[in-house]
């Protein structure tokens, strides 16, 4: 009886446990299968995120994609030397990819083209042989501000305050003269007004020639008798051919012996090509003229303008530009075969005072020498 008692208990024990070992199993299984759920789970949030981090990253690369990628060319409206604008056109679309469509003529030429395109704008960067002609167009709105590579290398006072007049070259006004009818002259500004060059004497039209127009006024602002040496040329008999090149022809040929603020850079290169010219700046100075490259407000090609305007500055560029006999608008470049801007002598120059009066000079002179 006792055995059988025995084997009953130990029986229930065996059940006991054998009941108690299978629970635990089914919680042990019930937790793995959580643990798994939880795992598939953050492998999910993980994959989530990833693919919304990828996708804000291709969004922000679309973005600087649309910022940096323009049309594919700039438009630059840019004075003589034709040459020059050539060659540096070239020269930034092979270094870029970026096209260059051009306009080139007179300061005057560009200015009414931009007038006439005004409800249109076409221009990205407008180039001028007139620092007056860019500060009207600053004062006027139409030109932003940047700051071009290798800005702390250009000639103190050729960037404007504001970072909107770039004068990346710049020319100087002479007196030119032909050797075969003069073979050696150094007079003055108010000695030309003398009978030795009576009906010999010319000029650029300073209406169609920024250059000129900005040396004359810097002459009736910077010198006390300006405006009386200016009378006194038209007294003495002088001509307005044209602008710069005809101007020039003129003294070429030996039509007239002198041409007075001619512009020096076609001088340097007609005495290159073996033409009897000499120029020399007269001891009472002259102006130089640093040439404005501004990037238009309305630019349709904006970061390409900016382009542009950082490679103007680059060493290619600026020697081209010293090669066409032109100043350099970096202090550390230097000219071979023309003078360099340390050894030209200089009016004073107030450029806010020479923009108020430049217009209205340039019409006078050509009234009174009519």
């Amino acid at each position: 009886m006792r055995r059988k008692i025995f084997a009953l208990l130990l029986a229930g024990a065996l059940c006991a446990g054998l009941a108690a070992c299978g629970g635990q199993g089914a919680q042990e299984t019930q937790e793995d299968t959580a643990a798994a759920a939880d795992a598939a789970a953050e492998t999910d949030a993980a994959a989530s995120e990833d693919a919304v981090a990828g996708t804000e990253e291709a969004g922000a690369a679309d973005a600087d994609a649309a910022e940096t990628t323009g049309s594919g060319k700039v438009t630059v409206y840019m004075p003589s030397p034709a040459g020059l604008a050539d060659k540096l056109a070239a020269a930034f679309t092979e270094k870029t990819g970026i096209q260059v469509e051009q306009f080139q003529g007179t300061t005057g030429e560009i200015l009414a083209r931009l007038e006439t395109e005004e409800a249109n704008p076409v221009a990205d960067v407008v180039i001028l042989a007139s620092w007056s002609d860019g500060l009207s167009m600053k004062e006027s709105g139409q030109i932003m501000s940047y700051t071009p590579a290798d800005a702390d290398k250009v000639n103190e006072g050729w960037i404007d305050e504001d970072n909107m007049l770039f004068g990346y070259s710049a020319s100087a006004v002479g007196v030119i003269y032909n050797t075969t009818i003069y073979p050696e002259l150094s007079a003055d500004w108010a000695d030309l007004a003398g009978a030795d060059y009576t009906d010999d004497i010319a000029i650029p039209d300073p209406e169609k020639s920024g250059a000129c127009k900005d040396f004359l006024a810097g002459m009736v602002t910077g010198l006390d008798n300006g405006e009386e040496i200016m009378q006194s040329w038209a007294d003495n008999g002088l001509t307005v051919p044209g602008a710069n090149s005809a101007a020039l022809e003129s003294v070429t040929t030996g039509e007239k012996g002198i041409l007075i603020a001619g512009v020096d850079y076609n001088a340097y290169s007609s005495m290159a090509d073996g033409e009897p010219l000499a120029i020399y700046y007269p001891a009472s100075g002259t102006v130089v003229n640093p040439r404005p490259a501004m990037i238009m407000n309305t630019a349709p090609n904006a970061d390409n303008a900016k382009a542009f305007i950082d490679f103007l500055f680059s060493d290619e560029a600026q020697q081209m530009v010293a090669e066409a006999y032109l100043l350099p608008g970096r202090s550390d470049i230097q000219c071979e075969g023309r003078t360099n801007l340390a050894d030209i002598p200089q009016l004073p120059t107030d450029w806010t005072a020479m923009m108020d009066v430049a217009d209205d000079t340039a019409a006078h002179l050509n009234e009174i020498c009519q």
